[in-house]
C-alpha cells in the first residue's frame, strides 16, 4: 500500500513474538523499509519479567524471519530508561542503514498493576520511567537525527485507550499514557518547522502475549471467569471484537506514510469504536 523503499524505521519494544511491536516492524518491512528490532533483550526481575520483555534470541528470530522473507532488519538491545542506550539505538540505525525516517515509541510497561493505595514508588517510577521518560528520550534523539538529515520524518508514540480514560488498578500506566499524549502534542508543535510529524496511537485491548497475561490478571481481580471478562470487554466495542495487532500496525504505517502528510499532534483511536474522543 505504501512505498517505504529506502526508508529506515526503529520500533522500540518490538522483540516479543506476536506483540504489537513485532507487527509494526513487520509492516514496515513489508512496505520496503529497513527496520531495527529493539527490546531490552533480557529478563530483569519483577520490573522486567518474562511476560514483559523481548529476549535477545526472540529479537534475532524476528529479524531473521524478516530477512528470510526478503526484508532488511537488524537488532539492538537497550534500556529505554538509559538515555545513552536510546541515543546509541538511533546511531546504530544510522550506521547500519544510513538514515532514520520513522521512530515508533512502543516499548512500555503494561503489567505493574494493582490498587492505588498499594502502589509502590518503585513500581510508579518504573512505569513512568519506561513509558514516558523513555518516550521522551526516543523523540529527542530521533528528532535530532531527522533534523540533521533535513528532510523530515515521522514519530509515532504508542499510547493506549488508557490515554483517554481511566480504569481500576492502572494508576501508573494510565498516568503515563495521558502524559504521552501531552508529550506528543508538544513535540508536534516544536518539530513541525523541521517537517517532522509526531502522532500517538491509542489502541484498545489487544490479546498479545502480554495481553493474555493482562486478561488473566484483570479477570481474577474482578472475580470473573476469563470468558466472562472477555465477553464484557467485547460488549463495550461497537465492532464486536477485540483488537488485533495488525489493526495498530496498519494505523502506524498510515501515520508514517505520505497519505498522512497533513496529520500531526493527533492521538488517534484504534479501538473499534470503544473510544470516540
Amino acid at each position: 500500500m505504501y512505498d517505504f523503499k529506502g526508508k529506515v524505521a526503529i520500533v522500540t519494544g518490538s522483540g516479543r513474538p506476536k506483540g504489537l511491536g513485532e507487527a509494526m516492524a513487520r509492516r514496515f518491512a513489508d512496505e520496503g523499509a529497513a527496520v531495527v528490532i529493539h527490546d531490552l533483550g533480557q529478563v530483569k526481575g519483577e520490573i522486567a519479567p518474562e511476560h514483559g520483555v523481548g529476549k535477545s534470541a526472540e529479537m534475532e528470530a524476528i529479524a531473521k524471519s524478516i530477512i528470510d522473507g526478503g526484508g532488511k532488519a537488524a537488532t539492538f538491545a537497550g534500556d529505554m530508561l538509559v538515555e545513552k542506550d536510546v541515543e546509541n539505538l538511533v546511531q546504530f540505525a544510522v550506521e547500519k542503514f544510513g538514515r532514520l525516517d520513522f521512530f515508533v515509541n512502543n516499548a512500555g510497561i503494561g503489567y505493574l498493576f494493582g490498587p492505588l493505595i498499594d502502589l509502590t514508588q518503585e513500581h510508579w517510577d518504573a512505569v513512568l520511567g519506561v513509558n514516558l521518560r523513555g518516550a521522551f528520550f526516543g523523540i529527542k534523539h530521533a528528532a535530532r537525527q531527522m533534523i540533521k538529515q533535513g528532510d523530515g520524518g515521522s514519530i509515532v508514540n504508542i499510547a493506549s485507550q488508557a490515554a483517554k480514560g481511566g480504569s481500576a488498578r492502572t494508576a501508573a500506566y494510565t498516568s503515563s499514557k495521558h502524559g504521552m499524549v501531552g508529550l506528543t502534542r508538544v513535540a508536534a508543535t516544536e518539530l513541525a518547522e523541521h517537517k517532522i510529524r509526531v502522532n500517538a496511537l491509542c489502541p484498545n485491548h489487544v490479546t498479545t502475549g502480554l495481553g493474555s497475561w493482562q486478561n488473566d490478571y484483570m479477570s481474577k481481580a474482578r472475580g470473573l471467569s476469563l470468558d466472562d471478562y472477555l465477553a464484557d470487554r467485547r460488549s463495550k466495542i461497537p465492532l464486536d471484537r477485540l483488537g488485533f495487532v495488525e489493526d495498530t500496525a496498519k494505523a502506524c504505517a498510515f501515520l508514517c506514510s505520505d497519505q498522512a502528510s497533513y496529520v500531526t499532534g493527533e492521538a488517534m483511536n484504534v479501538s473499534g469504536g470503544e473510544q470516540y474522543h
